[in-house]
């Protein structure tokens, strides 16, 4: 097996929370800014196993290498599931995090606490160099703020409140985030094919 994983992804965020969360796996992490000649193209895929898979696929077959995919988003049960697959250009392009929370924001007002219900949801899609397929999700409930809270972590993390902690996502730091977000979950489910594809030393 190869010594490389490349994540399917041009974004910084998340590939900082990936290498963070793959850490332990004692493979080298590229991403597609490591492959500037090769752009994916725009999703299609009606869910989030559309995408990741689609997303791992061509980044395998072009680069040759072990490839990891996700397709992640927000899903608002008021909205009945929007953004969903549409998470990233809720507000239209190119994609803009400050404008997706106002429209959310916009869309949410005035609707009661105890409906204002949502999770985050990851889908990941692992390819090897051989074809092989490998997929896992993961989720994370909570409910939608009435303001962005806190600067930390990207996306809709300043409006995810998280009850539990009385805290938004982009309020709880790295650290714990990264143990119990929707990314995490998915990763540890991931994780034992992972280890198998490239066992401890």
């Amino acid at each position: 097996m190869i010594n490389k994983l490349v994540l399917a992804t041009k974004n910084a965020g998340k590939a900082r929370e990936f290498r963070e969360l793959l850490q332990d796996l004692g493979v080298e992490i590229e991403t597609l800014l490591d492959f500037p000649g090769f752009n994916l193209p725009p999703e299609t895929g009606s869910t989030f196993v559309d995408n990741a898979l689609f997303k791992a696929r061509l980044t395998a077959s072009m680069t040759g290498l072990p490839a990891l995919g996700d397709d992640s988003g927000l899903e608002v049960d008021f909205l009945e599931g929007a953004p969903g697959v549409y998470s990233a250009r809720f507000a239209g392009e190119p994609t803009d995090d400050r404008r997706n929370n106002a429209k959310l924001l916009q869309l949410m007002e005035g609707v009661p606490w105890e409906r204002r219900t949502a999770r985050f949801r990851c889908v990941l899609a692992l390819v090897t160099e051989d074809g092989d397929t490998h997929l896992a999700e993961g989720t994370l409930e909570g409910l939608i703020a009435t303001e962005p809270r806190g600067h930390q972590g990207f996306g809709y993390d300043p409006l995810f409140y998280l009850p539990e902690y009385d805290l938004t996502l982009a309020e709880l730091g790295g650290e714990v985030k990264n143990k119990l977000s929707h990314r995490a979950r998915a990763v540890k489910k991931m994780w034992p094919i992972l280890r198998r594809l490239w066992p401890a030393k």
